[in-house]
């Protein structure tokens, strides 16, 4: 059910974007959170040499939002701030806010995950790079959500440039207009029709160029590949097209636009990353191989086993899904909280473990995947008479675990042991 709240005009084109529902920059959110809201930071030419155009796009869950009961159903409402400082931090040069309302009708569209409400707000700037801080403020729980990047403001004064790359959910025609919602997240797996993209050419005198699209996988290898011939006009020329190769499997991919020349030179060219996740996968889970072998902890062998020995991707997938499946404490609903919070482990774990191997692989990544985060951490680096260690403690096991460095580069090894009913997955 779509939510259609108002139309965002993109200035001087005549592209009306629409709110609707579907399904990256650093998230500062507590422990384990997941992304709380979405932002898309892209550029576009002002036919100003001196300045660029930022559109920056803010996609807010329901999810996101502490909705109360009304007359009418059910409210909610947020303020967003996007703050854009010098690329040291220390200088701010343009910042917006806004506040927005949202309501519905019945209590389920508030925590449905299929709904959100979208933001733009444009900023004009030298091209550079910048800091840019944006914070999404629940107004009734007083919450909190931040997202930070450092975006670099493209020249787009050549003779010939092309404008950032917007992934887009849907495009239709209304009395001459292109309706067209913005793809914020990124995430493509639920396009089966092709991947539908816009971008603008901006040419200061009429050429004929090939335009060559080539989308590559992590590993660089090359997915697809199109090309087509475009005669420019002079001045700003839209451009809508679609990716007809519809089967991206789990993963992160990039996505090339190219001019080329009569000779098969590039003149111009921009890059778009995305990803294709599917719905209720954790959002951290990009390599499906991967995520397959961080499961030690929670799957045996076996059960290991009998996924990786799919024939297909497809099928590895089912078995995959199947097995976090037979985990899911609430089958009914649309969470799987044990998958969640599982991945949620695996990532803390990369992001404080990891030195020379990743996060999940070191002792302490085990023991916080398996029993969660302790109760108390109590450490001591620089010790005089010993080395470098960590004692770990979980007041409701009633254990403590001992991490010592042997080496002091950070390579932490459990000399307590954890065996029989701890060597188990603990919510």
């Amino acid at each position: 059910m779509k939510k259609l709240f108002y139309t965002l005009l993109l200035l001087l084109l005549p592209v009306v974007f629409e709110q609707a529902q579907v399904e990256v920059a650093t998230e500062q959110n507590s422990f384990g959170a997941g992304p709380k809201f979405y932002e898309d930071i892209l550029d576009f030419s002002t036919g100003n040499g001196k300045l660029t155009r930022i559109d920056v796009f803010i996609q807010v869950p329901y999810t996101t939002v502490h909705f109360v009961k009304s007359d009418s159903g059910f409210t909610g409402s947020y303020e967003v701030t996007v703050s854009i400082f010098d690329k040291d931090k220390e200088k701010l040069i343009a910042e917006k806010s806004w506040a927005e309302k949202l309501a519905t009708k019945n209590f389920g569209e508030t925590n449905s995950k299929d709904n959100f409400s979208i933001n733009l707000k444009s900023f004009y700037l030298p091209p550079g790079k910048y800091f840019i801080r944006t914070a999404v403020d629940d107004k009734e729980s007083n919450t909190e959500y931040t997202r930070e990047a450092m975006p670099v403001v493209r020249d787009l004064s050549s003779d010939i440039a092309i404008s950032d790359i917007m992934l887009l959910t849907k495009r239709t025609e209304e009395l001459g207009k292109n309706k067209i919602v913005p793809n914020v997240s990124g995430n493509v797996a639920t396009q089966k029709d092709g991947l539908p993209i816009f971008y603008e050419i901006y040419s200061k005198a009429p050429a004929k160029v090939n335009i060559e699209y080539t989308v590559s996988d992590k590993k660089n290898n090359t997915i697809y590949k199109d090309s087509q011939p475009k005669n420019l006009d002079s001045g700003r020329v839209q451009i809508f097209n679609t990716i007809k190769d519809s089967s991206f499997s789990l993963g992160i991919y990039t996505l090339e636009v190219a001019l080329k020349d009569s000779l098969n030179k590039t003149i111009a060219s921009v890059k778009r990353a995305f990803i294709s996740r599917w719905i209720g996968i954790p959002s951290s889970i990009t390599d499906l191989d991967k995520a397959i072998n961080q499961m030690i902890y929670i799957a045996s062998t076996s059960e290991i086993d009998h996924i990786k020995d799919a024939k297909t991707m497809d099928e590895k997938l089912k078995r995959y899904l199947a097995f976090w499946k037979s985990q899911d404490p609430t089958p009914s609903t649309q969470d799987n909280e044990v998958f969640d919070e599982y991945y949620r482990r695996v990532t803390y774990a990369n992001a404080h473990f990891s030195h020379y191997i990743e996060g999940w692989k070191t002792d302490r990544g085990m023991v916080f995947i398996l029993l969660g985060p302790p109760d108390n951490v109590d450490r001591h680096p620089f010790d005089i008479d010993s080395k470098p260690y960590e004692v770990w403690e979980y007041y409701n096991l009633n254990r403590s675990f001992i991490f010592l460095d042997e080496t002091g580069f950070g390579d932490y090894r459990l000399i307590t042991p954890l065996t029989g009913d701890l060597y188990r997955f603990r919510r």
